[in-house]
């Protein structure tokens, strides 16, 4: 049987079977997999390579400060109101541009850019110009393509909305969260609906071509009822994309956490019946569910490549352009080449460090060797587009993909009983009540996290 890749069914007996932890699978090999023992020399080395590619760029800038803290937040961030500490971060980021521009092939164009944090609407208008001066200064932006930026709606007006536009970005995402005044109290994020509905209606005035919103589930007071009226209001607005996140309390790694009472989280059934609810009345109302946490309405780019089975993942998330090589830039930015994954220092002390003495500021990463490369691509062909196709597979790797995975197939056979895959001579499938669970059917074909995913991932769920 054949299934729409927009088919989702809720089976609450096999979320709690199966819901166990597993990795997101923006990389494979995952993040945990990172070493120091990967150098700034082996990344010049495999920049050296991909320029023989010459494959198109996908640019990301990450830009950590915060006018305030959100309790829930797990992102590397700065938080400050005195704005000046943007200025000296922006020398070394540009410097950075400069270093790891001069030995990327300039006839290379990009074709995805994005800026994120932290709060990329913390820069001054002035600085948010120069740094997009200084891009386009050393690298060739296609003006058609993605160029995307995450905004913080409360800090944020027509002036600012009207320069990016002006400037070149065409799609845009933010936070809501939740509506419910008493959430927003109790993580910090106070932005009342007024607020919101204008930040829309701005963005819509310049004609962004994509907004997409970010919500949260499992946050402190939530219950079926006020988070029922989140996604009501959420409908309203009308993004063309929503990111609906699992909250995952884990304060003895997030010390901001602990400012959330425990005792105010909803409890696990109660966070199953949001979700139930929240996947209902998104697709009722007319979203594609793409996987994981995302919701797109059918004509956005990524529920048509996801229909082709044509869709992609990356650091970024979901992806319709799985060529283009990804250079982070800025503390913690992570790069994803074909053959090596790299991150960047997370204290800016390191950050700088680096950049002061001429070398490229990176702290760890992985080089893959042919074997993960393999499984990348079975992982993240179930991951996008909830299918894997075995010829495929194997014209690309030279393998015979029963055989070289036979073990694999044999430990999906459980999960093929209990009816969230069905697997054929030529493909796996994955049934509407597997999509949930796309993590642990993705993670038979993970080598790495095989027999620890008990201790270092988050649920899937």
């Amino acid at each position: 049987m054949s299934f729409s890749p927009q088919d989702i069914k809720f089976d609450l007996d096999l979320i709690k079977k199966y819901d166990k932890p597993a990795p997101r699978y923006t990389s494979y090999p995952p993040a945990t997999e990172f070493s120091e023992d990967v150098t700034p020399e082996d990344f010049k080395q495999k920049i050296a390579e991909s320029n023989l590619r010459k494959s198109p760029l996908s640019l990301y800038f990450h830009i950590p400060f915060c006018e305030s803290a959100c309790h829930f937040c797990g992102c590397n961030v700065i938080i400050s109101h005195r704005k000046d500490v943007a200025e000296p971060y922006l020398q070394y980021l540009y410097k950075e541009i400069e270093n790891t521009s001069a030995l990327i092939d300039k006839d290379r164009k990009v074709t995805q850019l994005h800026w994120g944090g932290g709060t990329p609407n913390y820069l001054s208008n002035e600085q948010t110009e120069a740094l997009w001066n200084k891009i386009n200064e050393h690298f060739d932006v296609d003006k058609n393509g993605e160029i995307s930026i995450e905004l913080d709606p409360r800090h944020v007006d027509k002036e600012k909305i009207h320069l990016l536009r002006k400037l070149g970005f065409n799609r845009v995402s933010f936070g809501i969260q939740d509506f419910d005044p008493k959430v927003q109290e109790a993580v910090n994020r106070i932005q009342p609906e007024e607020m919101i509905f204008n930040v829309m209606k701005w963005l819509r005035d310049e004609n962004f071509e994509s907004i997409n919103i970010d919500l949260i589930y499992g946050l402190p007071y939530q219950t079926l009822e006020t988070f029922e009226k989140t996604i009501e209001k959420t409908i309203e607005l009308n993004p063309d994309r929503i990111a609906v996140f699992n909250f995952a309390y884990v304060p003895w790694l997030k010390p901001l956490q602990k400012n959330i009472i425990e005792e105010a989280l909803p409890p696990a059934h109660v966070k199953l019946d949001i979700l139930k609810m929240t996947i209902e009345k998104l697709t009722n109302a007319g979203y594609v569910f793409i996987g994981m946490d995302h919701f797109a309405k059918p004509d956005d780019e990524l529920a048509v490549a996801q229909r082709k089975g044509e869709l992609h993942r990356n650091f970024q998330g979901y992806t319709t352009q799985p060529d283009a090589e990804l250079f982070g830039f800025g503390a913690t930015s992570i790069s994803m080449l074909y053959d090596i994954y790299t991150q960047n220092y997370k204290k800016l002390r390191d950050y700088y460090e680096a950049i002061d003495e001429g070398i490229l500021p990176i702290n760890r990463g992985v080089i893959l060797n042919e074997d993960d490369i393999i499984r990348r691509d079975v992982i993240m062909s179930l991951m996008s587009n909830f299918q894997l196709k075995k010829r495929k597979i194997e014209e690309k790797h030279n393998i015979v993909f029963d055989e070289y995975f036979a073990e694999e197939l044999e430990m999906l056979k459980e999960q093929e009983k209990d009816g969230l895959i069905e697997m054929y001579p030529d493909r796996i499938e994955v049934t509407p009540a597997g999509r949930l669970l796309i993590r642990n059917i993705a993670v038979n074909f993970d080598i790495y996290s095989r027999n620890k995913q008990e201790q270092r991932f988050s649920k899937a769920i």
